[in-house]
């Protein structure tokens, strides 16, 4: 009966020891061995806050680790949990886990993605780079006025306000301000030259338009349109009456502006001055610039959103203040 009972002890306790050096194995061919050769690449983001189950979830779909549980499970062991720095990285198969944690531990990011909507103003630019931990929002505001670095980008401008193209930008390592700003003003030469055409408008006057046409806008279709209103206005000294010219630099524009925006003292606002801003508004995209180069042929001088992202468009003030009537109820 002992001898049975020893026995059955002995069993559970060897099948326990297999089963320990089997997690012990397991767990060291996973950290010490890569799962490839190099030849699969994964890009990671993780941004500011993310926890580590997105981040594993990431790596594994990416193929660059063999089990979620166990790098967790190596992030526990060595503590590293609460100090995994945020950033865009980019791993390959033939990394171990190991070599990976430490990587993200040090915050060693091959490059930092940015993106920047179209019609976003150089002030939500900054909101958005301190909001990823990039840069902080006045440091880069600063760079935006900086008149020797204007002059480098070649920008007789007060700001780089308007000159920003919205698009995606890879940081790499060690890069600052300057060199996001470097790479969007380049980006900008180079849609401006391939799509400027013979106008009785100056460059920032041209910009300075599609600003405002692409903060108005929600629907590229339309841009031509609500460009061809405000050239009418222009041709004929008429205010453009821009809702979001009143609040420029003051916020961002949701859609709606009070009447203290409306009268606020700006050289901006153009419900007070006549013509175009000093400068542009925001940073148009190619569809806006390419309207304030070409309106559409219209008489029309007025124009109100009907809340469905599109916008009613009338020739006269009458038609117009029915339209409001209408949509604005």
């Amino acid at each position: 009966m002992f001898s049975t009972t020893l026995n059955t002890v002995n069993i559970c306790v060897n099948a326990i020891r297999l089963f320990l050096t089997g997690c012990l194995l397991w767990y060291i061919v996973c950290l010490f061995i890569s799962p490839g050769k190099g030849k699969v690449v994964c890009d990671v983001s993780f941004p500011p806050g993310s926890g580590i189950r997105k981040l594993v979830s990431d790596l594994k779909a990416g193929g660059v680790i063999r089990s979620s549980w166990h790098f967790i499970l190596l992030t526990r062991l060595r503590g590293e949990a609460h100090h995994l720095k945020a950033g865009d990285y980019r791993f390959s198969d033939d990394m171990t886990p190991d070599v990976i944690l430490r990587k993200i531990v040090s915050g060693d990011v091959d490059y930092r993605k940015f993106t920047l909507p179209e019609g976003y103003s150089m002030y939500q630019a900054a909101e958005l780079l301190e909001q990823k931990g990039y840069f902080k929002k006045e440091a880069f505001l600063e760079k935006c006025r900086d008149k020797a670095l204007l002059q480098r980008l070649g920008l007789d401008e007060a700001t780089v306000e308007g000159y920003l193209y919205p698009a995606t930008y890879n940081l790499s390592r060690g890069d600052g301000e300057e060199q996001l700003l470097g790479q969007m003003v380049g980006q900008f030469n180079k849609v401006y030259s391939a799509v400027k055409e013979k106008s009785p408008f100056s460059r920032r006057e041209i910009i300075t338009l599609a600003s405002i046409i692409e903060k108005e806008a929600v629907s590229a279709d339309e841009k031509p349109l609500i460009s061809s209103v405000f050239h009418n206005r222009l041709r004929i000294g008429m205010p453009l009456q821009s809702d979001p010219t009143a609040i420029y630099g003051v916020r961002s524009f949701s859609g709606k502006v009070s009447k203290t925006d409306i009268q606020r003292d700006s050289r901006y606002n153009t419900y007070l001055h006549k013509g175009l801003p000093p400068g542009p508004i925001g940073n148009p995209g190619i569809d806006a610039v390419t309207a304030a180069m070409n309106p559409a042929k219209t008489d029309y001088l007025y124009f109100v959103a009907r809340q469905d992202g599109t916008h009613q468009f009338s020739r006269n003030l009458a038609d117009h203040n029915q339209a409001v009537a209408r949509f604005l109820k």
